[in-house]
């Protein structure tokens, strides 16, 4: 039940924040926009860790993760946020989420390729069915 109670937070804030981005870029570039962002984020995450007494933590994690987290933060944090603001921006909200919320099929297919997952029958018919959502979307 927790999980099902999370995932539908989830969804609600995952929801929510784009009409927010929408109309905050409507006076500043999908950069900047990110850059405030990313600041209000890590302030929020170091109040939390400290309160939660977790910020030694950080400290305590190998290198390799923290390059591992670092690659995903530039790669989905950065770069992956650039682009969908720039697209958020120059677009239609209703369109943009939609189609940048296919995510999953790229992470479907490098979990096959790199993590050798299975490829099942369920998987591949959502997979199939992420594809006619974007079709019909765009």
């Amino acid at each position: 039940m927790l999980i099902f109670i999370l995932l539908i937070l989830t969804a609600v804030l995952w929801g929510a924040s784009p009409i927010l981005e929408k109309l905050g870029l409507r006076d500043v570039s999908p950069l900047v926009a990110l850059t405030i962002r990313s600041i209000g984020v890590a302030v929020v995450l170091l109040i939390t860790m400290g309160c939660m007494g977790k910020l030694k933590e950080i400290f305590t994690v190998d290198a390799r993760t923290i390059a591992i987290f670092v690659l995903s933060g530039i790669m989905a944090g950065f770069l992956g946020m650039w682009t969908y603001f720039g697209a958020l921006k120059a677009g239609a909200t209703s369109k943009v989420v939609p189609i940048a919320a296919c995510y999953p099929l790229v992470t479907a297919f490098l979990s096959v390729l790199i993590l050798k997952e299975s490829i099942t029958v369920p998987r591949l018919i959502g997979t199939l069915l992420i594809i006619g959502g974007i079709w019909l979307v765009k």
